[in-house]
């Protein structure tokens, strides 16, 4: 073998190698390790604010506080950090008498403040409210941290609404265009408009979008909720979690998404079926019995990476727990880890 032979082949073997390269998909989500306080965790979503991590979830109880905070500097050691409330507000308490907690926060930042929206009901119930807090910081130890409880934004009545006020997401389109997500179960996920110097409801558009739903009869039962919306490229993409929360090892809950090039839908899944009727594509689900019901997502972009925030239920104590997957986007999706 000559070396004119000898260099054609390294060539050739070159060439492989960059087109082998150019078809490998992108680096593999995983789940990160996480370390610390990450027992307890439901519902999670996830802000930074200079080189801290700030995830608000559904807990807490009456007493000791309600909105458990939790901080990172690494996203993988996690402690508990107080909470947003010493108790529910007084205006929920009135307005729905059997709450005892506050479920499912969103957190958010726009107009110089961050704004924690949050859920009042009492399980399977439509007579819910959603409320507002606003701080300027999430840092304690700085004297402009103060929770400001701004009231009620969204109510729902058992006798005459087919939609829940719970598991509130805020999508800022533009600094004049807000809007707040939100449904479980019943008429399924529902938008309307906001207005962005008080983060309650827009008075001049009182539209109400439907953007996701599924079968009422059994055994689907209408089960979809927390509606998560971001935006990458060209489309919005809608997170909804499918199925059962909250019951432990017997949880069925997993995560489907799909997307619009409109804010207000329609909502495609990958099939082209529209998630208002039922469409809805696979992001992650439980692989093991180690893991179950994985669901009650959060998308967090840091630099240049993304991802998805989520809770899943320990397949031996039932307990839930903070996850955290990478995200990557393959042929305009998103794909996560696999539990392990």
């Amino acid at each position: 073998m000559g070396p004119k032979t000898l260099i054609l082949l390294a060539a050739l073997a070159a060439s492989w190698v960059a087109l082998l390269a150019a078809a490998a998909p992108a680096d593999e989500p995983s789940l990160l390790s996480l370390r610390g306080d990450t027992e307890g965790v439901h519902d999670p979503v996830v802000i930074k604010e200079q080189d801290t991590y700030y995830v608000f979830c559904t807990g807490g109880r009456p007493g000791q506080g309600v909105i458990p905070i939790r901080t990172s500097k690494d996203l993988r050691e996690w402690k508990l950090a107080g909470h947003v409330f010493p108790e529910l507000p007084e205006w929920a308490q009135k307005e729905i008498p059997k709450a005892r907690n506050a479920w499912a926060p969103d957190i958010s930042y726009y107009n110089g403040k961050f704004h924690l929206y949050y859920s009042v009901s009492s399980f399977g119930s439509r007579n819910s409210a959603i409320g507002l807090a606003t701080n300027r910081t999430l840092d304690p130890g700085s004297p402009d941290y103060r929770w400001v409880d701004d009231g009620l934004v969204l109510r729902s009545y058992e006798e005459k609404d087919d939609w829940n006020a719970i598991d509130p997401n805020l999508v800022v389109e533009d600094e004049q265009n807000i809007w707040l997500v939100w449904g479980s179960f019943w008429g399924g996920i529902m938008m309307r408009r906001l207005d962005p110097a008080t983060g309650k409801l827009s008075a001049t558009d009182t539209t109400m979008h439907r953007l996701s739903s599924r079968p009422r009869e059994q055994p689907i039962g209408g089960s979809v909720e927390a509606p998560f919306i971001v935006r990458r490229g060209d489309y919005w993409y809608l997170f909804v979690s499918f199925d059962r929360c909250c019951r432990g090892v017997n949880s069925t809950y997993n995560v489907v998404v799909g997307r619009s090039r409109q804010i207000t839908g329609p909502y495609l899944d990958r099939t082209g079926k529209p998630m208002a009727e039922g469409g809805g594509s696979l992001v992650i689900e439980a692989a093991t019995p180690n893991w179950r019901g994985p669901g009650h997502q959060a998308v967090f972009r840091d630099g240049n990476i993304d991802y998805l925030f989520f809770h899943a239920y320990h397949g031996t104590t039932g307990r839930p727990h903070l996850q955290i997957s990478t995200m990557v986007w393959e042929d305009g999706w998103p794909r996560v880890g696999r539990l392990p």
